[in-house]
């Protein structure tokens, strides 16, 4: 059900209801009443949820769980994000890291992360 894996996520992320809805652009009563059931997403929310918590939309739906070891590929990148979010002093090259370069480089780490882990129920070539 959608209601419960929104919030499910919306907690995993560390995010507030307020957080949230700032990241989507809509207001924080629309996140909880999302939340309560008591509204449902359009396509285009659904779509832009799914990109933001890296999900498929069948999963944010209730449709089917997301595999395993993408759960818990997700939740360490969270914690490293939540770290990386907070950390103060970071720097590169001598300059302080901005929230850009801090995205850039959890974006970077949710690529490698899904190069490296094959989708569910692809073959794994070397086994042969």
């Amino acid at each position: 059900m959608f209601s419960v894996e929104l919030k499910k996520l919306r907690t995993e992320y560390g995010l507030t209801q307020a957080e949230l809805a700032r990241r989507l652009g809509i207001s924080a009563s629309a996140v909880g009443m999302y939340e309560q059931g008591r509204r449902e997403p359009d396509s285009e929310l659904l779509a832009r949820l799914a990109r933001m918590f890296h999900v498929s939309t069948d999963v944010l739906l209730g449709i089917r769980e997301e595999p395993q070891a993408q759960q818990e590929v997700n939740t360490v990148i969270d914690r490293f994000t939540n770290i990386l979010k907070n950390q103060q002093g970071l720097m590169f090259n001598g300059a302080p890291l901005s929230e850009a370069d801090r995205e850039k480089i959890v974006n970077a780490i949710r690529v490698a992360a899904a190069i490296a882990i094959p989708e569910e129920g692809e073959n794994d070539e070397s086994k042969d």
